[in-house]
Formats: C-alpha cells, sequence, structure tokens
C-alpha cells in the first residue's frame, strides 16, 4: 500500500509561502550541529523543508 501521509514540498498548496518562525529556528539549530551555513536568501516553506531534510542528514540525524 502506497504511503500518501507525506506529500513533496513541492507539491503543496502552500510551499511558495515564506518560511514559518519554527522552520527557522530550527533550521539554525541544525546548521549549527551539521556545522554548516544558511542560505542568505529567504527561504520559502517548501526549500526550508527540502533544507531540513538534507541538514538532518548531514548532521547525521535522519531517522
Amino acid at each position: 500500500m502506497a504511503d500518501n501521509t507525506q506529500k513533496n514540498p513541492k507539491d503543496w498548496v502552500s510551499g511558495d509561502d515564506p518560511m514559518t518562525g519554527a522552520q527557522e529556528s530550527y533550521l539554525r539549530t541544525l546548521a549549527e550541529q551539521a556545522h554548516e551555513n544558511l542560505p542568505e536568501n529567504d527561504l520559502t516553506k517548501a526549500e526550508a523543508s527540502e533544507l531540513i531534510d538534507q541538514l538532518r542528514q548531514n548532521a547525521g540525524l535522519d531517522e
């Protein structure tokens, strides 16, 4: 059975909205743990979600 509980961030209706405060805070924490810099430009919700996934992997926190 296909897992339809997760949608690709690019397919989100609100994916083009600015990232949330919670996403920004979590990104800062993850970037610090992964020893990486965050992009200078503002991110959308979808971009922030994808970057969170990437930084979680880089920090060794993937599930």
